[in-house]
């Protein structure tokens, strides 16, 4: 199947899924993850109508991103981001899926080029507590959303999670559920600065899942792009 093919079977599928939550189509963004992937299949993405992209480094999308100049698009670094990279991220991107700590976010708030500049941000969260995975613990996440709050060039959006990869996609929606629980938690404790209104979770094999539990930006790469190699 063509990229635009794929696309329109993604689509369909989150319809689906939004159709069984009692959700609405256009409250779920559908961001194409392309890691690995060329300019060429990323411009095919975008002329099938995509409109968001998440890289997950940031060296990758500098080298990409000169020659995908003349799209009119949204960029996501949505993997780990070293705080000696903060400046060209904020450079590169719209937003940054990744955040995990103050001193992180306290880079990209000092990074900023002039004040009135706000970069979206989210906060990472490990819900499976994975030594290979970035991602604040659970207990500290209201704490660190609190103290990004505060920084003047950075607007928090809401909190993203990768959960385990599991055959078994009931035994996944458990994470989806908890991070929207969390996401409620945090919003009912009125923070200065701090709002949760999206929920950055879901990828090729779990977003329908995690649209079942709330997500309102999923991120598909292998559904769209095929298998990486």
């Amino acid at each position: 199947m063509s990229i635009a093919e794929n696309i329109a079977q993604v689509r369909e599928r989150i319809a689906a899924a939004c159709n069984r939550a009692g959700r609405r189509t256009e409250d779920v963004k559908l961001m194409a993850v392309t890691k690995t992937v060329p300019a060429d299949r990323i411009r095919e993405a975008y002329e099938a109508g995509v409109r968001d992209f998440g890289e997950n480094r940031v060296q990758e999308a500098e080298a990409k991103r000169p020659s995908l100049s003349d799209l009119t698009a949204a960029w996501h670094l949505i993997g780990h981001l070293q705080t000696n990279k903060a400046r060209l991220a904020r450079e590169l991107f719209h937003s940054v899926h990744s955040v995990d700590s103050l001193r992180l976010a306290a880079k990209l708030d000092k990074s900023a080029v002039c004040t009135g500049e706000r970069l979206q941000v989210f906060i990472e969260v490990n819900l499976g507590e994975e030594a290979s995975k970035t991602g604040a613990k659970e207990d500290e996440v209201q704490q660190l959303a609190e103290e990004v709050g505060r920084l003047e060039t950075l607007e928090l959006r809401g909190l993203m999670t990768i959960p385990p990869y599991l055959e078994d996609l009931e035994l996944v929606r458990p994470y989806f559920r908890r991070l929207r629980e969390l996401a409620a938690k945090i919003e009912s404790a009125n923070l200065p600065g701090v709002a949760m209104k999206d929920l950055s979770m879901g990828m090729s094999h779990d977003f329908e899942v995690a649209i079942e539990e709330g997500a309102t930006i999923v991120r598909v790469g292998t559904a769209i792009f095929g298998g990486r190699s």
